[in-house]
């Protein structure tokens, strides 16, 4: 029987996905505001319920790939519910994200 200290905190899991990289703007997904939803459900498995920045990116592949990089060995496995509703946009970035996005020249 696994107890709460089996289970990887949301903290943690919220931190290591600060290494998955959106490949076109090179900004962390959680600092742009794609993570809508974490959870870690009784089996160790995080649940993340996350949108791109457009329906069209050809990189949720390369994006989950990233991601169970990111979580091994922190969870047991993960499940991203692609989420298109509410649509991201800019509002969503965090005050992080959007200073690495100056910094990259981009006005935000």
């Amino acid at each position: 029987m696994e107890t709460m200290a089996d289970l990887a905190a949301l903290d943690d899991v919220t931190e290591n996905l600060k290494d998955v990289v959106d490949p076109e703007l090179g900004i962390n997904v959680v600092d742009l505001g794609l993570i809508y939803g974490l959870t870690v459900d009784d089996s160790n498995v995080a649940i993340i319920d996350m949108t791109l920045t457009s329906a069209a990116c050809p990189l949720q592949d390369v994006i989950e790939d990233q991601i169970r990089s990111a979580l091994d060995g922190l969870v047991d496995d993960f499940r991203v519910n692609w989420v298109w509703m509410p649509p991201w946009g800019p509002d969503k970035i965090t005050d992080d994200g959007r200073e690495q996005l100056r910094a990259l020249g981009f006005n935000v």
